[in-house]
């Protein structure tokens, strides 16, 4: 565990709950905890929460509803904070978004009711809603250490522009999505799959805008009974049009298709198609290096889109993302290790604190260009509360991708929605724990779902 000399460290805050990190998982977690009445510290090494949704420019929101399209099952405070950004006008309702459109880059399977939505207007939500619950929000702050006294944490040391700091605090929720608390803590964990020795690939995400979104659609349409799959590659958006570049001389990038997601804004679009393999997002090198690639990557898909695609000749790059988009990295061991088979097997457990139908989405298994899409063979999955319970460690929550998962599981909850609603789950359970005086491994699984059944959650 690392070493720090705690005799210039300041001393002072302190706070029921902690949560590290404001991407989707903390930020509901801190509203949520808030919510219940206890006092909530949520520390955030950014200027701002949404994590992946807002510095990665990763859109859109993935599917909330069943396998089958029919009901919205991830809802709380998930359905709350995209009915703010809907009625403001930063977006589009997933009622309203059907698979097969430019909205879901043309992809059918998995796809129904995603949600598109604009980063920088669920920034301005994000702080409306959090400060409405009165959570302390700690910008520029990182996190360095956590404070652990007999196996059981106590809070965290922090460091920023005005030095090192230690928050005290009953209850810690690892919200950082590389499980950088749970693994100073020194709980084990596998990094991405071990068994393939492989991670899932990074991407550079970025957006367009001034696009003729007609002539773009016209293009698709006019080619969409082309696509296919082969060899574990998806030939989709505007395989022709890289086929073509290929040939010129215009495009050495290992990706066949481009994935192109309209935007609320009839100009916009987010671009989801750079890939960059074997990235480590826990090594600040390996991370330096991808975004480096990315950037140059997301540079010659930009160009391409202005020489080959109609509609996109008098694009403008509105915004490369200020973070590499991650999809995997450590699953830290927790209390139960949810598998691929359950949830493709839609297993639905007792302590169940989400439901779920996000199909299995890993990239790159077989090589850059490969994606596995595999999904659910039943309505819903169940996550359960064990899940975020991490092994060796008291009063410590985990929630979002580095929740205790394999990494085929991982696979389908990494995605937004039940990162969300694994949030706002250990947020609950966190504060439930504080006021009935017993530690969140105690805690009656019964009564969290009561009160977040209570709270809009569908169970």
């Amino acid at each position: 565990m690392m070493e720090f000399d705690l005799g210039v460290v300041k001393e002072g805050l302190q706070a029921d709950v902690i949560v590290v990190g404001a991407g989707p998982a903390g930020m509901c977690a801190a509203i949520a905890a808030a919510r219940e009445g206890v006092s909530v510290i949520l520390v955030e090494q950014g200027g701002f929460c949404g994590g992946m949704a807002t510095r990665g420019l990763v859109g859109p929101f993935m599917t909330c509803y069943d396998s089958k399209g029919e009901n919205m099952i991830i809802r709380g405070l998930f359905e709350e904070i995209v009915n703010r950004m809907v009625n403001k006008g930063f977006a589009i309702h997933p009622s309203l978004v059907h698979a097969g459109t430019a909205f879901t880059s043309w992809i059918v399977v998995g796809h129904e009711h995603v949600t598109p939505f604009e980063p920088e207007g669920l920034k301005l939500v994000m702080d409306e809603m959090l400060t409405e619950a009165g959570v302390k929000i700690l910008y520029h702050t990182d996190f360095l250490r956590p404070l652990v006294e007999h196996h059981t944490i106590t809070g965290i040391l922090v460091n920023s522009k005005r030095g090192p700091e230690v928050i005290k605090g009953k209850v810690v929720i690892d919200c950082t999505g590389d499980g950088d608390v749970a693994a100073r803590c020194d709980v084990p964990y596998e990094y991405g799959n071990e068994a393939c020795n492989l991670v899932q690939p990074a991407t550079m995400f970025f957006q367009i805008s001034n696009v003729d979104s007609q002539a773009v659609e016209a293009d698709i349409q006019a080619n969409i009974h082309n696509f296919y799959r082969k060899d574990g590659v998806n030939y989709r958006s505007l395989h022709w049009r890289v086929s073509e570049a290929r040939a010129n001389g215009d495009w050495d990038l290992k990706r066949v298709s481009i994935g192109l997601f309209r935007m609320p804004k009839a100009d916009e679009w987010c671009v989801n198609t750079s890939r960059i393999m074997g990235v480590d997002s826990t090594d600040n090198e390996s991370l330096t290096n991808a975004e480096i690639e990315g950037r140059k990557q997301a540079d010659m898909i930009f160009k391409f889109l202005r020489k080959y695609v109609p509609g996109c000749e008098n694009a403008r790059l509105k915004a490369t993302a200020s973070y590499i988009g991650i999809r995997e990295s450590r699953h830290i061991q927790g209390d139960y290790r949810l598998t691929g088979e359950d949830l493709i097997s839609a297993k639905v457990p007792e302590d169940s604190i989400l439901l779920a139908a996000n199909s299995v989405d890993v990239h790159g298994r077989f090589g850059p260009t490969s994606n596995e899409y595999v999904p659910i063979q039943g309505d819903y999955y169940g996550v359960p509360y064990r899940s975020l319970l991490p092994k060796g460690v008291e009063q410590l929550l985990i929630a979002g991708r580095c929740v205790s998962a394999d990494s085929t599981a991982a696979g389908a909850i990494r995605v937004m929605p039940p990162c969300m609603g694994m949030g706002q789950a250990a947020g609950t359970a966190a504060a439930l724990a504080v006021k009935e005086g017993c530690s969140v491994r105690q805690l009656n699984t019964s009564l969290l779902q009561d009160v977040l059944k209570g709270n809009n959650v569908y169970l």
